[in-house]
């Protein structure tokens, strides 16, 4: 996984022991999909029973290939459902060799799992449109995701679709900032940033914006980028360069466009110069309608932001298309809570 995805061996341990964890899961809930029966009237009764959906198209993308295979494989062969899983080619060495370990499993029967690979998005496209495929199960960027429910419609597909986010953390003057700095510096780099729930804007009281800004930087300018597999690494390289490149562009047009550049990213060079490593940047800036404010940029680049408020604090956080997760940091447990319930994230940890 670190050899092919290149994040630090320790996320790629991480993450396998969570596919573990999923397997175990609905294992264990494979034993109790239960009906229902309900008496609708004297002496009639209306059951209701679960049944397996059908196929079930797997698009698995390559930023966490093995967790997010398992997520969407184990419950469906739980539920009785084949399944037809379409790699990221960016990822198709370990997808392939998780499948082939599902495959040696025995009394699972042949054709019930299948993997296709290829360059291209041909086969997903035919997953997406094909009448035989009854569920499509994807994980990826928004655009894609409404071109699956776009091509889906006319077949009336079942979608479990994760999409972007921008999450945003939220540190109110009570927050211990120096202890909580380097917390957000790995949520912001986890993956090479290259996550969906990775921290991408920090929301800081007025009170603490100073600290949190000499504390955050510092914080981002330790990560240890190297090679996944280097002894002490806490940061790998992008994907590939082609996305390094592309990803580094957008950086800098924020670099360009922000109210202040306090950490300077910069493609690195020398030893690491043939692979997609980049540095952590960190800009502060006031204007939440910015784009590199409001667009997902899938790399290390943390946006630092100032409230007095909660209002204010809940009204920036709030000023997104997207909905994925966000993180409220305070000591005090009731003002989590009111916090955590007025942000519109699907997900929010305190």
């Amino acid at each position: 996984l670190t050899l092919e995805n290149g994040k630090v061996i320790t996320q790629s341990r991480g993450e396998v022991a969570g596919a573990i964890s999923e397997i175990r899961y609905y294992a264990g809930l494979a034993r109790s999909i239960q009906g229902h029966v309900l008496e609708v009237e004297p002496g009639v009764f209306s059951t209701m029973l679960k049944e397996p959906a059908g196929v079930a198209g797997i698009i698995v993308p390559w930023n966490a290939p093995v967790i997010l295979l398992i997520r969407s494989i184990t419950p469906a062969l739980a539920a009785g459902c084949t399944c037809v899983v379409k790699p990221a080619p960016q990822s198709a060495l370990i997808t392939a060799a998780v499948i082939k370990e599902l495959a040696d499993v025995t009394g699972l029967p042949p054709g019930v799992v299948n993997l296709v690979s290829e360059l291209g998005h041909e086969v997903a496209q035919l997953l997406t449109t094909a009448p035989d495929v009854d569920v499509i199960s994807f994980t990826g960027s928004n655009l894609t995701g409404q071109r699956i429910m776009a091509a889906a419609a006319p077949t009336m597909k079942k979608l479990s679709l994760e999409l972007g986010g921008k999450s945003c953390c939220l540190v109110f003057e009570d927050a211990d900032i120096d202890h909580i700095a380097p917390q957000l510096a790995a949520a912001a780099t986890v993956i090479s940033g290259q996550q969906c729930t990775a921290a991408r804007r920090v929301l800081v009281h007025a009170s603490r914006y100073e600290a949190m800004k000499k504390s955050l930087a510092g914080a981002l300018a330790s990560i240890h980028v190297a090679p996944g597999n280097t002894p002490g690494a806490q940061m790998g390289p992008l994907i590939d360069p082609g996305t390094a490149e592309r990803v580094q562009h957008r950086i800098e047009q924020a670099m360009e466009a922000a109210d202040e550049v306090i950490l300077r990213g910069e493609r690195l060079t020398g030893a690491l110069q043939r692979g997609g490593f980049i540095s952590p940047t960190l800009v502060a800036h006031r204007d939440t309608s910015a784009s590199f404010v409001q667009e997902e940029i899938f790399g290390p680049l943390v946006v630092l932001e100032k409230f007095e408020t909660e209002n204010e604090a809940v009204a920036r956080a709030n000023h997104t298309e997207f909905g994925l997760s966000a993180s409220v940091w305070t000591e005090q447990g009731s003002r989590a809570w009111r916090i955590a319930r007025a942000l519109r994230n699907g997900t929010v940890w305190i």
